[in-house]
């Protein structure tokens, strides 16, 4: 959702096309990534579905959210979205948050690229530099009161070294050996904190990235049971076919969710 700062130079036809627009509210967005490094790069999963949250309407001048104008609540409005994208040579992009932003960072991330590559200089951007303009980028919006909605996860391998770094919509970024958005935050780094290790093998990788997508199946009410893992390595980006994985739904707990609640619910 985004509202309009008229810009008057007294001129009402350039106004109409001179209005900035500033984004409030993420309105179709997708969930989860989770990445993490193994002996030969790094992998990275997310899945394909993506929601559309509800409308905000006016009321008395102030923005309402509420069931107005053909909202689609928290619906799962898209379940083939891409949200795993290659870099240049060297990287390899996840985001979570507000879809169309996220297309707006692969358009300056494309620019950046050409740029680079018009150079023809026989070196190109590594996924450290494409993770420092990332984090300027995010930092840049974030102080110019319109920040980009998204988390983004960049992973990458060159000149044999891997890399995994993520950045907050406000420009906060880091580096480890796995990361993870949204609430695989919560939900997967505990998984990787126990069972990671740097010597995984790439079927012991995917084990791993599918234990953790399984539980955000589980648990995220956002996530639906149709991923993509993506992997970087020295030869470059391989992104999966869209797969399901195998659930079990029988446990004791999910029949009764509410045994032993407090309150009245």
């Amino acid at each position: 959702m985004t509202f309009t700062i008229p810009i008057d130079n007294g001129d009402a036809l350039k106004n109409a096309e001179a209005d900035s627009q500033r984004t409030l509210y993420p309105y179709v967005t997708g969930t989860s990534i989770v990445a993490i490094k193994y002996k030969d790069g790094v992998l990275m999963a997310s899945d394909m579905g993506v929601l559309m949250a509800s409308s905000l309407c006016k009321f008395k001048g102030f923005m309402v959210d509420n069931e107005c104008a053909g909202s689609y609540g928290s619906t799962l409005r898209y379940k083939n979205i891409e949200r795993v994208k290659a870099i240049g040579k060297h990287s390899l992009l996840g985001a979570s948050g507000e879809i169309s932003d996220f297309q707006e960072i692969l358009r300056y991330l494309d620019e950046l690229v050409l740029n680079d590559n018009m150079w023809d200089d026989g070196n190109s951007l590594g996924p450290k530099e494409v993770h420092n303009y990332l984090t300027r980028v995010m930092y840049n919006r974030r102080n110019k009161f319109n920040p980009l909605w998204n988390t983004l996860v960049l992973g990458g391998v060159k000149n044999g070294e891997s890399y995994l770094g993520m950045v907050s919509m406000i420009g906060v970024s880091f580096e480890d050996n796995h990361v993870a958005t949204g609430f695989g935050n919560h939900l997967a780094r505990p998984i990787l904190r126990d069972e990671w290790r740097a010597d995984l093998s790439f079927e012991d990788g995917v084990k791993l990235l599918e234990k953790c997508m399984r539980v955000l199946l589980y648990r995220d009410r956002s996530a639906i049971n149709k991923l993509q893992i993506a992997k970087i390595t020295e030869e470059g980006v391989t992104v999966s076919q869209p797969y399901s994985l195998k659930t079990f739904w029988e446990f004791q707990a999910f029949h009764n969710p509410t045994a032993g609640a407090q309150g009245s619910w």
